[in-house]
């Protein structure tokens, strides 16, 4: 078992220019400036994974703060990846969610094979009865 002692979550949405650094490089679809700092002031709630004075990973929830809530930027450095750290910012968020009105619709996209990781905290997939689709803005 990896020791993650030395991890701390601070229940807060990362600085734009880590917010950034870590969309790009743990993989995720990088998004501009601009984007960023007008996105992330309408978090609902967001976590920072810390190790000493770096931020090595996030997660957020978004959404309209009462009936619809997303699961959003889960990342972690390559780095600090497979250690079990994920599981340190799902269970934070879940603690919020937990708080969330009962009638909350809470969701997310899960990529193949975090899709494994969410199951532990209650997601369940909705196909065939619904499925997750997406627009990019072009």
């Amino acid at each position: 078992m990896t020791d993650n002692s030395a991890y701390r979550i601070e229940p807060r949405v990362p600085a734009i220019d880590d917010y950034m650094r870590l969309r790009r490089e743990s993989g995720l679809t990088p998004f501009s400036r601009e984007a960023a700092e007008k996105g992330l002031p309408n978090s609902i709630f967001g976590v920072s994974l810390m190790l000493g004075d770096e931020t090595v990973g996030m997660g957020r929830i978004i959404g309209d703060g009462g009936c619809f809530f997303q699961v959003t930027d889960i990342a972690i450095l390559p780095d600090h990846q497979g250690r079990g750290l994920a599981k340190l910012i799902m269970t934070a968020l879940s603690d919020f969610i937990a708080t969330l009105p009962k009638t909350a619709y809470v969701s997310l996209i899960a990529d193949v094979p975090a899709n494994r990781l969410y199951a532990q905290f209650g997601f369940d997939e909705t196909a065939p009865r619904s499925v997750g689709m997406a627009r990019k803005v072009v």
